[in-house]
């Protein structure tokens, strides 16, 4: 069986529809499951075990009629058995209906009638959940199973050797990634937490647990985030993985991160590191599984810079 999903959106996106892709490879085990994301999102797919081959196409860009049938062409060429789309507008729903391919899943909306099989949209739920739902077009009934991410063997050793630079591969340490470098999302800006708020958490920590130490992870262009942090806090350690295995290894040696809405929370969850993230407009249920291990602050205002340190440590130290 041949199956493909084009799963617009971000790092983020991709990484709940992993329990999906999981679940499909497990109930067809010989399957070649492909999928269709935006360049931006590629990245995500290096901690991914279940997708053969990532086909790049950029769908927020200004595609003229040519780029739309060449990926037509690129889908039919290769004559998939099943797609799955997690967003059917009635452009990608004729875009699926013109590739032939027999079986075409998506959630009951506008671009219905393009489908061969739909399921209902269940948005108020975690959202790897309601992407799990569309296997029930295929007649699929399993729970979600838990998110999971596959670190390859040279990022868990490139982090092994990170710790020993930052001289905490004994010690344990707490992480936070508090920038926007991998967050690929246009509102990225709007959910940073200023450098002088991270500052007072971290010198809370380094006065009730001084023999723990912090360790601000960057991704790109946090250039100007992790200066400002270490013009305030400069006894701070730093590390710049560059790429989504070398985070995720990085957050899976952590005893504790915190951090902001973006890819890193979902790496948190699927590496099953204790991890309480700060958020904006969006509500924590959406993008965190039901766990101990897992814990949402909502701003009360909607913005993510007016949650307070206080809060924050709140939660930490359990007062």
């Amino acid at each position: 069986m041949r199956i493909v999903a084009l799963v617009p959106g971000g790092i983020g996106d991709q990484i709940l529809f992993f329990p999906t892709l999981d679940d499909l490879k497990r109930i067809y085990p010989d399957a070649q499951i492909d999928v269709v994301v935006e360049p931006r999102s590629k990245a995500a797919y290096r901690v991914s075990k279940s997708v053969h081959e990532v086909v790049p196409f950029d769908y927020q860009d200004r595609n003229s009629l040519a780029d739309w049938a060449n990926l037509v062409g690129k889908l039919r060429d290769r004559e998939y058995d099943v797609a799955i789309t997690t967003n059917n507008s009635w452009p990608k729903g004729l875009i699926l209906w013109l590739t032939g391919i027999p079986i075409r899943i998506g959630f009951q909306a506008d671009a219905g009638f393009f489908l061969t099989n739909t399921v209902p949209v269940k948005t108020e739920q975690y959202l790897a959940y309601m992407y799990h739902d569309l296997l029930k077009g295929l007649g699929i009934q399993s729970p979600c199973p838990e998110l999971t991410v596959n670190v390859p063997k040279s990022d868990i050793d490139w982090a092994t050797q990170e710790q020993i630079r930052l001289g905490i591969k004994e010690t344990g340490y707490v992480l936070i990634y508090g920038g926007s470098g991998y967050c690929d999302s246009p509102k990225g800006q709007a959910r940073i937490y200023p450098a002088k708020s991270w500052s007072q958490i971290i010198q809370n920590f380094q006065e009730k647990q001084p023999d723990l130490p912090l360790v601000v992870a960057g991704g790109p262009n946090d250039e100007a985030f992790i200066k400002s942090l270490l013009s305030l806090v400069p006894n701070i350690k730093v590390s710049s993985p560059d790429d989504m295995g070398k985070l995720a290894a990085m957050i899976a040696g952590a005893n504790l991160m915190l951090c902001t809405h973006g890819p890193a929370l979902h790496l948190g969850v699927g590496v099953q590191t204790y991890t309480i993230a700060l958020f904006g407009p969006t509500e924590p249920e959406k993008l965190l599984p039901q766990s101990d291990k897992f814990l949402g602050l909502k701003s009360p205002t909607g913005q993510t810079k007016d949650i307070a340190p206080a809060t924050v440590l709140q939660k930490v130290w359990g007062e």
